[in-house]
């Protein structure tokens, strides 16, 4: 077993074929290819089925996976710790968020105290936010909720409460409130399985005896926004996420409190990263001072 094995069948699987692996090595495919028919031929062990158009990793090869994300993890940190004094002059910090709105306290200061890390932000809901981060595709996540398990090390950013929104014209405006019985009768407009503030809001429904049923399903806090904007229908939020348009107005939920705890999470392992260690602190003191 040799490590540049390892490496090819570590980057075909995390990039999901040949090509784009060869292209992340900066390598040929038929030597990628070469790399892992080698490995798989020297233990007896098929890692990849390559019997569809597109190849996926065999459970065996998923175990090995584990263990590789972890090799190369180490690696990285290693790299980081020989770089320590160039680190958090430049690098790369890997952010998934659900909402871009709980990073602008932090981002503005993160980028004034160390203006030469380049910083990736996509949006995800919590279930693909725990996901990337276990397989060390992101370094941080921003998500609704604060997780149990203990892999994760946790800064609590804040907690606010669900509320519903509409177009304006709906017969909902103006009112002080509404409650779950009313919302009931609205064509509910929410957010693909997986988003915690939809599974929050079910779990409230069922909690009082309401089936709170899906009109309308749309994958994206944007997308929400925009169905709900042209009047087909109610949407729910947390309120430090609905902001401002002008097309809209929020309204609250009466009879209950229900509330949404934001946190900012990294992986324990990753924790000592010089990149996510500095976000992680900021976001800490950010919090604390306000």
């Amino acid at each position: 077993m040799r490590y540049v094995q390892l490496r090819a069948f570590h980057n075909v699987a995390i990039h999901g074929g040949f090509s784009r692996a060869a292209e992340a090595l900066c390598l040929t495919q038929p030597a990628i290819s070469d790399q892992v028919r080698k490995l798989e031929e020297e233990y007896d062990v098929l890692l990849f089925d390559r019997r569809k158009k597109q190849i996926t990793v065999t459970d065996f090869g998923r175990k090995l996976l584990e263990i590789t994300h972890r090799m190369f993890e180490v690696e990285h940190q290693a790299s980081e710790l020989l770089s320590e004094s160039r680190i958090l002059g430049a690098g790369t910090l890997r952010v998934m968020a659900d909402s871009a709105h709980h990073l602008h306290p932090i981002l503005g200061p993160f980028r004034t105290k160390y203006p030469g890390v380049f910083i990736s932000v996509k949006t995800g809901n919590t279930e693909e936010i725990v996901s990337k981060l276990l397989s060390y595709e992101a370094d941080v996540g921003i998500l609704g909720e604060i997780p149990t398990n203990r892999e994760f090390k946790i800064v609590k950013l804040s907690s606010t409460p669900i509320i519903a929104f509409a177009a304006k014209g709906n017969k909902l405006e103006g009112a002080p409130s509404v409650s779950l019985a009313q919302l009931v009768e609205q064509p509910l407009v929410l957010r693909e399985r997986g988003s915690k503030t939809r599974s929050k809001f079910e779990e409230i429904g069922a909690d009082a005896g309401i089936d709170l049923k899906a009109s309308i399903e749309a994958e994206g806090r944007e997308a929400i926004r925009e169905i709900v904007a042209s009047g087909a229908g109610v949407g729910i939020v947390a309120e430090a996420e609905f902001g401002h348009d002008e097309r809209l107005f929020k309204i609250p939920i009466s009879g209950c409190k229900p509330l949404m705890d934001e946190a900012l999470i990294c992986l324990h392992d990753r924790s000592n990263s010089k990149l996510v260690s500095a976000f992680m602190k900021m976001a800490s003191e950010l919090t604390q001072s306000d």
